[in-house]
C-alpha cells in the first residue's frame, strides 16, 4: 500500500496533467509543479526521464498500485503472446477496483478500492475484498445491498462526468455490471495521453 491516499492531487501537479481529468483537481488552478520551486521553468527531459514520467503517470492513474506489484503486472504482459504495451493495458484494466470505478460504482479510484477493501463487492455471488484481484470476460459484478445505499455509489452511478466504456455493460438501478470483454488502449476512456509503450522502454533498459 502507497501513501498517495495522503496527498493523491500532488500527483497531477508534479506531472503535469490532470490525471483523472476531474474537475476538482488543483492542477486546474494551479499548473506549475508542487513546492517551493514548482514554478521554476522545466528542464526538457532526458529520454530516461520521459519513460519514467510515463510510467509514474500510468502507475497512478490505478490508485495504490505498489512498484513491485507493478513490476509484475510488466512481467505478466512480457510473458503473454501480443503486444506487450497492450497486454500491460488489458491486465491493469481487469484489476477489480478499476472494474468497480469504470462501472460508476464511485466516484474514483481510491473510493474503489476502499469499497472493494470493506466487502461491498460481489463478484459471480461470491465477495471479493481484494482490490487486485482480476476479473475474467463474462464476469457479473455487483453492489451488497447495503453498499448500494451510500451516498458516495447514489451520486456516482448518477454522475455525468465521465461514461461506462463499450467492452463493460452495467444496470446502475440494480448495482449491477457484467465485464463483456478484456479491453485494448484505444477502447480505454484515459483523460490524459498514456503511453504504455514508454513504461514498456522504461522496464526493459
Amino acid at each position: 500500500m502507497t501513501k498517495r491516499i495522503q496527498a493523491k492531487h500532488k500527483i497531477d501537479r508534479r506531472l503535469g496533467v490532470n490525471l483523472w481529468g476531474r474537475p476538482k483537481s488543483p492542477f486546474n488552478v494551479r499548473e506549475y509543479g508542487p513546492g517551493q520551486h514548482g514554478q521554476r521553468r522545466r528542464r526538457r527531459p532526458s529520454d530516461y526521464g520521459t519513460q519514467l514520467a510515463a510510467k509514474q503517470k500510468l502507475k497512478g492513474y490505478y490508485g495504490n498500485i505498489s512498484e513491485k506489484q507493478f513490476r509484475r503486472y510488466y512481467q505478466e504482459a512480457v510473458r503473454r503472446k501480443g503486444d506487450t504495451s497492450e497486454n500491460l493495458i488489458s491486465i491493469l484494466e481487469c484489476r477489480l477496483d478499476a472494474v468497480v470505478y469504470r462501472m460508476k460504482f464511485v466516484p474514483t479510484v481510491f473510493a474503489s478500492r476502499q469499497l472493494v477493501n470493506h466487502g461491498h463487492v460481489r463478484v459471480n455471488g461470491k465477495r471479493v475484498n481484494i482490490g487486485s484481484y482480476m476479473v475474467k470476460e463474462g464476469d457479473v459484478i455487483e453492489l451488497r445491498e447495503k453498499a448500494r445505499e451510500i451516498p458516495m455509489v447514489m451520486e456516482a452511478a448518477q454522475s455525468a462526468e465521465r461514461d461506462v466504456p463499450e467492452y463493460m455493460t452495467v444496470d446502475h438501478k440494480k448495482m449491477q455490471g457484467t465485464f463483456v470483454r478484456t479491453p485494448k488502449l484505444e477502447d480505454v476512456p484515459y483523460p490524459v495521453h498514456m503511453e504504455p509503450n514508454l513504461v514498456i522502454e522504461f522496464y526493459s533498459r
